[in-house]
């Protein structure tokens, strides 16, 4: 970890979009001895959290869980149920739409990037277009992001799967829900999505190591006929293994430990009320914004992110610079900007275990640091945020 100019007392601000910060229970719950993966009593802990971790894809079909980051449940996605030279349609949203497109040609897929600004979300209209005019149906699959974490901009997965099924195109849908999985809106099994990927990271609580792929029937029968190799990835034998409640190699038995405690607590408190505190802690940062006189990067406000906001820079100030204040000064860490927005946005999480009083914090460390790093703003910004998510709380 970075030393900081002084010593700093308390906890650290982990204000990143990922990891987030891990709750006690669930550090508790991962403390827990190692067991036999093999044994009774894991096996009663397996199908436990087979079961639950469906409730929060809100879906009845099969969700295959890795030991991996998400970059894994990426791969594990495309070469579970594509071939060699395959063609498929992906949409640039962001940065890491970008490295999943460049994934696929590394694994010998014939990648179409749909180009975009990065702040927008997915166009369904382009995809229908470009559908319609694939008479001969090459496409097999059509891969988006529902939450771009580099730019804060959401996707209307909806409207994708209904543009999908308006050209009777058979292609796949493929969602990366890795930012956006438990903590906004996202229902695999009614949205008609074929494969989702999501990580441990973020909405989940937990900390790396965890990925998943959600899987509809479409996909396990495109699975019986891929061709791309696959070892560790194939789905067929973990699901095999977790009709019993164990894993086919042995699984991250503490890290499922966790899993087990955070889906207990995202259920005890509902999904309805998470996504809906999510909404409310993304637009009381975004009232902060506003009074600073600073610009939210997304430029759709039907693509508002609720799990974070990427903020502009004015011209001539450096995010990183600004970043870095911050950090030495709060021991808080913000979002670096990724690739062409670095230097040029910085990121502020709000997902996750966290609730009002780390939300006023983090903009009250935002607002210091903008006085402190000359940024041209207006004071204020979390008196607003005050204002706004008091008047919620009435």
């Amino acid at each position: 970890m970075l030393k900081l100019t002084h010593k700093a007392s308390g906890r650290h601000f982990l204000q990143i979009p990922g990891p987030t910060n891990v709750p006690e229970r669930v550090l508790r719950a991962i403390d827990n001895p190692t067991i036999d993966h093999r044994g009774p009593e894991f096996q009663v802990i397996g199908k436990k959290l087979l079961s639950d971790i469906q409730k929060i894809f809100q879906t009845e079909g099969p969700v295959v869980i890795y030991g991996a980051s998400g970059t894994g449940a990426w791969e594990a996605a495309l070469v579970n149920t594509l071939s060699a030279g395959d063609k498929i349609l992906m949409y640039e949203t962001g940065h890491f739409a970008t490295l999943w497109k460049k994934m696929a040609q590394r694994l010998g897929l014939d990648a179409e990037f749909i180009p975009g600004d990065w702040r927008q979300g997915v166009d369904a209209e382009r995809i229908a277009q470009r559908l319609a005019e694939d008479r001969q149906q090459q496409i097999k699959a059509v891969c988006v992001v529902h939450n771009e974490t580099s730019t804060g901009v959401t996707s209307d997965i909806a409207a994708v799967r209904r543009a999908i099924d308006g050209t009777g195109h058979p292609a796949l849908l493929m969602v990366d829900t890795i930012s956006s999985l438990a903590s906004i809106d996202y229902r695999h099994g009614q949205w008609g999505v074929d494969v989702t990927v999501a990580g441990s990271q973020k909405g989940l609580m937990l900390p790396p190591g965890l990925s998943f792929n959600a899987v509809s029937e479409k996909a396990l029968a495109a699975s019986k006929t891929s061709g791309l190799p696959k070892s560790y990835w194939a789905w067929a034998d973990i699901l095999e293994a977790n009709k019993n409640g164990f894993w086919p190699y042995t699984p991250s038995t503490n890290l499922l430990y966790g899993l087990s405690e955070a889906c207990d607590m995202l259920l005890e408190e509902g999904l309805p009320n998470v996504f809906a505190r999510h909404t409310r802690f993304a637009e009381t940062t975004r009232c902060a914004v506003r009074a600073w006189g600073l610009e939210v990067f997304c430029a759709n406000p039907a693509a508002l992110s609720s799990s974070l906001t990427a903020v502009l820079m004015p011209e001539g100030h450096d995010a990183d610079k600004f970043r870095r204040i911050v950090l030495d000064n709060f021991d808080m860490s913000l979002g670096v900007g990724l690739a062409k927005l670095a230097g040029k946005v910085f990121r502020i999480g709000h997902l996750g275990d966290f609730n009002e009083l780390t939300l006023m914090g983090t903009l009250a460390g935002v607002e210091m640091g903008l006085k402190l790093a000359g940024v041209p703003h207006q004071p204020g910004g979390v008196a607003a945020a005050m204002d706004y998510l008091t008047s919620k709380l009435q």
